[in-house]
């Protein structure tokens, strides 16, 4: 129940980004982002899964995970950030 809460909460902002791709996609673009994601979902949970049933990775992820999540997700948001120019760069 937690993760849905969570998912649901962080939502507002992808509302913001997605109606207006979606907007002046089409349907032809609007399928291969619909793929695209389809395809990186299930390659997330099959990593998630490869990771999490090994003990020694699991293990380091248990341990670590809270660290190391920030230290890649900061740098991808601001790549995202800079390479979408929202930095008037």
């Amino acid at each position: 129940m937690e993760v849905a809460a969570v998912t649901f909460a962080n939502g507002g902002d992808d509302i913001g980004v997605h109606v207006p791709v979606f907007s002046t996609a089409g349907i032809r673009g609007m399928s291969v982002y619909a793929a695209v994601f389809l395809v990186l979902v299930a390659a997330g949970c099959l990593a998630g899964k490869y990771f999490a049933t090994r003990p020694v990775s699991a293990k380091a992820l248990a341990r670590w995970g809270h660290v190391l999540l920030p230290l890649v997700l900061i740098p991808i948001g601001l790549l995202i950030l800079i390479e979408g120019s929202a930095f008037g760069l």
